[in-house]
């Protein structure tokens, strides 16, 4: 979709929609139709009772005297309480009351006034076009009315080239988010770890130094934890190494680091789950979708910053050469695992890769992410993923920064005594307890086992915000691309130009 900025006036024939805050003062597209109307849009507004509460919208056709064939309020709340997040679901919102499969073109403005006026314009704009994601690939019928004719949304605000500028980030952070969305979408044979690595490998048209490690350099690395993972499957294992290097002037020369666990399906191997529900498992690689997204976004912007992305690609099957139950690997670091249940997978990928980032990157931090435990999921519900850190500092950037993108983090406690319960009778530690466990905190205690102190570290536990089962304002139901956003962000506010 084409999205364009233009000042503010009054199209002519057209479907407008126009986010507003409460109160008798609206801004200049608002104070236009009401002068072109002759006051009947405030009458109407009232009539029909609209008064801009967040998320509230009424739909006027042909309304009288303002040249519209369409005008789609949308309410954005008290201008107090308004949040950049809260006016980017406005412009999700805007998407979903608009009959796209009958628009060619929509024209859209927000009046929230003030200095901030063209980055709330920019990210009305980012909100719409975050909404219009779409995976349909695989249909071979899709009945016209279902077909989006929707190619163009022009914005229409005070200082059009402003929000143009501003508007090219929130750009490049949509086609992060949309990329990950995509790859968590594909079916599993369609990704998987050689598919999986050669998309990524596309990279390098932004600029992005991409390696791709296969079984042989993984053998080399010893990494045996995340090489048993893969072992009983045809698709051999791959990790990928993605170089951003976007501040040669950086004081501190060392990347910030993410790393993803890119399980493209599982099945839990030998320990099996259940058939139902099991074809959710192919955005078990959600982690690394999110770490792919990120760095495509970092990339697209030209963000000044040193960043590396580290995945690790497996598919967890069961068959006669897969890892059992009761068997001991040895890891990029030494320390031997029992391996309980090999259905607790993403820890066995993700230790190698801790291992391979802060020995072979050097990184300021590193913060990973997987889709890890069902028990998060019980924890948090589909509200907030679980945030577990040995930094403080770190802990608090990613706290906030949740917040402003609503993609919101909760921390959990991590301590010596939940550390013991990893200890093997056989090895130096195992993978999972047959005990009653807080699962989600053993996976992070298991993580933290291969993270040397000094490295800042968080380990984000997004099981239970990978995808989403309805829609939500500024995602429809499906992929949610959880992290690239938090992320990028994290990037712009806290590391980029230092």
């Amino acid at each position: 979709m084409k999205i364009t900025f233009l000042p503010a006036r009054l199209p002519a024939n057209a479907c407008l929609v126009l986010a507003v805050t409460q109160g008798p003062e609206w801004g200049a597209v608002g104070k236009l139709l009401n002068k072109k109307s002759d006051g009947h849009l405030a009458s109407l507004a009232k009539k029909h009772q609209f008064s801009a509460k967040k998320g509230e919208v009424l739909t006027l056709l042909s309304p009288t005297g303002m040249s519209l064939d369409r005008l789609v309020l949308i309410g954005l709340g008290a201008e107090k309480d308004l949040t950049e997040q809260r006016i980017v679901e406005a412009g999700g919102t805007a998407l979903a009351s608009v009959p796209v499969s009958k628009l060619s073109e929509v024209y859209g403005a927000i009046d929230v006034g003030g200095k901030d006026a063209a980055n709330a314009s920019a990210l009305f704009a980012q909100g719409f076009l975050l909404r219009s994601y779409r995976f349909d690939k695989y249909f071979t019928k899709t009945p016209k009315d279902k077909l989006p004719a929707l190619k163009k949304f022009t914005v229409l605000a005070d200082n059009a080239k402003k929000s143009q500028a501003a508007y090219a980030r929130f750009d490049a952070v949509a086609k992060g988010v949309f990329l990950a969305r995509n790859l968590v979408s594909e079916p599993a044979n369609v990704i998987y770890p050689a598919s999986y690595a050669a998309e990524v490998s596309k990279l390098k048209t932004l600029g992005v130094k991409v390696e791709v490690l296969g079984v042989k350099e993984l053998t080399k690395l010893g990494m045996g934890s995340l090489l048993c993972v893969a072992q009983g499957s045809e698709k051999d294992a791959r990790v990928v190494v993605m170089h951003y290097k976007g501040n040669a002037k950086a004081k501190d020369k060392r990347p910030v680091a993410f790393v993803g666990k890119g399980v493209t399906f599982d099945t839990g191997g030998i320990s099996l789950k259940p058939a139902g529900g099991m074809e959710d498992m192919k955005y078990d690689m959600a982690g690394s979708a999110a770490v792919v997204g990120t760095i495509t976004a970092l990339a697209t912007r030209k963000a000044k910053v040193n960043a590396v992305g580290v995945i690790g690609l497996v598919e967890n099957m069961p068959s006669g050469k897969a890892t059992r139950p009761g068997d001991v690997v040895k890891s990029m670091s030494g320390q031997t695992i029992e391996v309980i249940n090999t259905d607790a997978e993403g820890r066995l990928v993700l230790c190698d890769l801790l291992t391979y980032t802060q020995e072979k990157l050097k990184p300021r931090f590193m913060v990973n992410l997987a889709t890890l435990t069902g028990a998060i999921v019980m924890a948090l519900g589909n509200e907030h993923a679980g945030l577990f850190s040995n930094n403080d500092e770190l802990s608090q950037q990613l706290l906030k920064v949740g917040l402003s993108v609503e993609e919101k983090l909760w921390r959990f406690p991590m301590t010596e005594a939940y550390d013991r319960q990893l200890n093997s009778d056989i090895a130096d530690m195992k993978n999972a307890s047959n005990e009653r466990v807080p699962g989600s905190i053993y996976g992070a205690q298991f993580l933290a086992r291969f993270v040397d102190k000094k490295v800042p570290w968080a380990h984000l536990d997004i099981a239970g915000m990978a995808w989403t089962k309805r829609d939500l304002p500024a995602c429809p139901k499906g992929a949610t691309a959880y992290g690239v956003r938090l992320l990028e962000r994290l990037v712009a506010e806290h590391y980029e130009g230092k």
